[in-house]
């Protein structure tokens, strides 16, 4: 089996865009992946092109080969891009491994450790407790959820005192104790805002009496030390990783004790290949892992293999797919978990069809203005 065209659509799911990669061989199999929308998106097809170039004819089946072919032709360390787009490769290469098999990519791993993945749904737009206890209400009737994803911030924090907006994020998770089911699980994302560390040890304290999931990634990435630190000081677990690229920046996190939980996305870092590494690292410092999954139903779709296979999983993060037309059956949550399928390669299937009109849409982050002018982090 040889590898012989390298295909990109370039498609939104909801207001995000969406780069999905098809891989076609020599004996009809065909594979599919998405990559990671860092922007500029636009760069990624070219990108793609000529990664193509370095893996035409050979056998797809070589996932470990093909990879790291792709990461030292690359001469010094593939940046945001050039992960993504090896991720999207890595991805299609484990279907086409999969269908040629006629087995799910989870028995290519191993098999399968549990028989269902665990997910927790993101909950943004319910500022008042008595509506966030509505709105994870619903979710829970409807798909069986009972974690949920929130933002501590209950003030504007680049305005006023501090003290007072870790003061409004304790009474507000106190409040939702007191109203939502006590077996509902809340996890709080920081979205590396807060620049002084300091700040997040006393943020992540006021939610702690509160039993939080886990307090995530309240400082920027870059200062390794700075985790190590932070996490002595905190009485809630501390969750991160979704900025950082490869098994080395995991490694030094780990060895640094910087995280009980780490958060790697298998559209960044490199695909399942990569993320298999991180993953036994992490297991080997007794971290488990929560992946970051904030794209499409073929991502989630592999992610779910992961799941299935890796022992040291936790949870996975998870958006209620939006009706696309691309996307014919994906999966869906039941009792708050994604069932295993017994189908082969990632087990979704892609109407490529519904691919051939480019539905792109154009995103970029907002950055937050100080009071006195000066920008803050998104």
């Amino acid at each position: 089996m040889k590898i012989t065209a390298l295909k990109t659509f370039m498609q939104r799911v909801g207001n995000r865009p969406r780069l999905l990669v098809k891989i076609d061989t020599d004996e009809g199999i065909s594979g599919w992946g998405e990559a990671y929308n860092h922007g500029p998106d636009h760069a990624l097809r070219p990108l793609l092109d000529y990664l193509f170039e370095q893996i035409n004819g050979i056998d797809p089946r070589r996932i470990e080969f093909i990879v790291l072919k792709l990461m030292q032709e690359a001469r010094f360390p593939p940046g945001a891009l050039g992960l993504a787009a090896i991720s999207a490769i890595d991805h299609a290469l484990w279907d086409i491994a999969g269908k040629a098999a006629g087995l799910p990519v989870y028995m290519l791993l191993g098999g399968h450790v549990r028989d269902r993945v665990r997910v927790y749904c993101g909950v943004y737009t319910a500022p008042d407790p008595h509506e966030c206890r509505d709105l994870t209400l619903a979710l829970h009737e409807r798909h069986g959820f009972t974690a949920f994803k929130l933002s501590p911030y209950r003030k504007d924090l680049h305005a006023g005192r501090w003290g007072s907006l870790c003061d409004a994020a304790a009474a507000y998770f106190a409040a939702l104790r007191e109203c939502c089911p006590a077996d509902f699980e809340f996890a709080f994302d920081a979205h590396a805002k807060i620049f002084e560390p300091y700040q997040a040890i006393q943020l992540g304290n006021a939610l702690a009496p509160y039993d939080p999931l886990f307090f995530e990634e309240p400082i920027r990435p870059e200062h390794i030390p700075a985790w190590g630190r932070l996490r002595a000081a905190l009485r809630a677990p501390l969750a991160t990783g979704e900025c950082l690229y490869s098994r080395f920046e995991f490694l030094a996190l780990l060895t640094a004790g910087g995280a009980d939980i780490i958060q790697p996305d298998i559209c960044v870092v490199g695909g399942m290949t990569e993320m298999r590494r991180i993953a036994a690292l992490a297991e080997a410092h007794y971290v488990t892992v929560a992946p970051h999954n904030p794209m499409g139903p073929l991502a989630t779709a592999v992610n779910v293999h992961f799941a299935l296979a890796q022992p040291n999983f936790k949870i996975l993060e998870y958006r209620i797919p939006e009706k696309v037309a691309w996307a014919v059956d994906p999966y869906r949550p039941k009792n708050g978990y994604l069932d295993l399928r017994d189908r082969p390669g990632w087990g979704i299937e892609i109407d490529e069809k519904a691919l051939i009109r480019d539905d792109y849409v154009h995103w970029e982050r907002k950055l937050p203005i100080r009071p006195d002018g000066s920008t803050g982090y998104t």
